[in-house]
């Protein structure tokens, strides 16, 4: 799961494992530990929602997906979803999932045998 912040923005992709489990489980975790503390982000499926919501609580991100939407979007070809929600001091945040495609020009090094062809074939 790879998490990506700019300014009001807010954008998470996943592989194709990581949609296959989120499908199943309705819930991914990641971290990124800082010495003695860890940004924790998460990926949540609930009910009573319909578009894409997120919470920030202490050290932890989670963006919430309607209850639905993970074993439909593991069996279809959408690239992602997103949203704009308004926040508690009027601003809007953007929200985006999204499947994480191979780049075609990525560094040798860099493993993406469980990333999705690239539709493109272009980065």
């Amino acid at each position: 799961m790879k998490l990506r912040i700019k300014g009001n923005s807010l954008r998470i992709r996943l592989t194709r494992s990581e949609v296959d489990k989120f499908a199943v489980s309705g819930y991914l975790e990641e971290m990124t530990i800082f010495s003695s503390q860890a940004l924790v982000y998460t990926l949540e499926s609930k009910q009573g929602i319909t578009g894409l919501q997120a919470a920030f609580e202490g050290t932890k991100i989670t963006l919430f997906v309607p209850a639905e939407l993970p074993a439909i979007w593991a069996a279809n070809e959408v690239v992602g979803y997103d949203n704009i929600i308004e926040t508690s001091d009027g601003n809007q945040l953007y929200l985006l999932l999204e499947k994480d495609f191979k780049c075609i020009d990525a560094p040798p090094s860099e493993d993406q045998s469980d990333n999705f062809e690239n539709p493109h074939k272009v980065c």
